[in-house]
């Protein structure tokens, strides 16, 4: 999913903030109001959510969690690039995929880091709180929202992530189905123009709550601990084009719905075609008998589970946001779940490297490799 939360944010008056979860939404709805009289408010926000430990721990979970990011898909972006087996098109799917996820560690964690402790360390929060813009070209007189840059990316990288996964179960698939005809279905030059589209159209996407609509701005959320789309709040009733956030999920479900029927077919060939080597391999039926002559390679049918696991990982951690977005859309807010929702999904930049350690014999031999310092041989030895 996105940073995606249906924060309140009401411009001129807070008579209609609504505070209907175990932590207010937002602080810049009441920050507006005490520009006024010339004040500079804290964050509205409870011991539960903002509190010294509870921020403390939060600020050592995110650190923990960039670092992970960070160096891990380095890792595998050194390893695929220096390893010319991975010079194929699932590699470049998955150097797309690192990227994604990096930029995720890169950008938006660490933003979340310096916000927290700038909370910590002041009893103002920072100017940028005091009034965001709606638009990416804010006014002369008021501050730049950095939401407004940090919201489209980490938005955009999970779109890029999940639309990654899709063309990868794309690809083994046709390696699994039809073998013979991989090489001419699936080429580095379609591959390559695939994976420059998917960025273009997740980021397109990603700002087209802002591109399309002026009722809807970014703002630091004081429970995701994240930037947020937040529709603004007219006479307490949301906007008439609210229901624009619905493509978020809208399309997230219709990917992971393709890539599972995509992986059911895919493994229910490979299910069929161990089935017939058992049937071989014990003489109870004919080389000739009935069978496909078309097999796919056991490094293919490997690589197919392996984007498998890749999926079922990213769906599980999505199906918190999706969860607490349709709670959104019914009237619930759960603050604290929030925090969990968003950042089981940040966490999942982490995972597929770990995946790859795992599944993938090659990745550890080049990771093996990257971390191996040649030694000069023995005296007497010849090299």
């Amino acid at each position: 999913m996105t940073a995606l939360l249906l924060n309140t944010s009401i411009p001129e008056t807070t008579e209609a903030l609504l505070v209907t979860s175990d932590c207010p939404f937002n602080l810049t709805a009441a920050v507006q109001a005490g520009h006024g009289s010339d004040q500079s408010l804290p964050p509205l926000c409870t011991p539960c959510c903002c509190g010294v430990l509870n921020r403390t721990l939060a600020v050592a979970f995110m650190v923990s969690l960039a670092f992970a990011v960070v160096v891990g898909n380095v890792v595998t972006l050194t390893v695929f690039v220096q390893t010319r087996q991975s010079r194929t098109p699932q590699g470049y799917l998955k150097v797309s995929l690192a990227i994604a996820d990096m930029m995720v560690g890169v950008v938006v964690v660490p933003f979340s880091v310096y916000t927290e402790i700038s909370l910590m360390v002041t009893s103002t929060p920072p100017m940028w709180y005091q009034g965001g813009t709606s638009s990416f070209f804010s006014d002369l007189g008021s501050p730049w929202q950095p939401c407004m840059l940090i919201g489209p990316v980490f938005a955009g990288c999970t779109f890029v992530s999940i639309s990654t996964i899709f063309l990868m179960t794309l690809e083994r698939s046709v390696a699994i189905l039809w073998p013979l005809h991989k090489d001419a279905l699936v080429t580095r030059r379609r591959t390559l123009l695939l994976i420059l589209l998917s960025w273009a159209a997740s980021f397109l996407l990603a700002v087209a709550p802002l591109i399309f609509s002026s009722n809807f701005n970014l703002e630091y959320n004081e429970c995701s601990r994240m930037c947020n789309y937040t529709p603004l709040l007219f006479g307490g009733q949301l906007p008439p084009d609210a229901n624009i956030l619905l493509l978020f999920p809208a399309f997230d479900f219709t990917l992971l719905g393709g890539t599972l029927a995509i992986n059911i077919v895919s493994f229910t060939s490979i299910r069929r075609y161990t089935r017939k080597r058992k049937l071989l391999s014990g003489g109870s039926l004919s080389e000739g008998g009935g069978g496909c002559s078309h097999r796919p390679s056991f490094s293919d049918i490997k690589a197919a589970k392996t984007i498998g696991i890749l999926t079922f990982a990213f769906t599980a951690s999505f199906s918190p946001i999706a969860v607490f977005v349709l709670g959104n859309v019914v009237g619930y807010t759960w603050c604290n779940f929030s925090f969990l929702a968003f950042w089981i999904l940040t966490g999942n930049s982490c995972c597929n490297v770990i995946i790859y350690s795992v599944r993938d014999h090659r990745f550890r031999k080049g990771v093996t490799l990257l971390f191996q310092r040649e030694q000069p041989p023995p005296h007497g030895e010849k090299t």
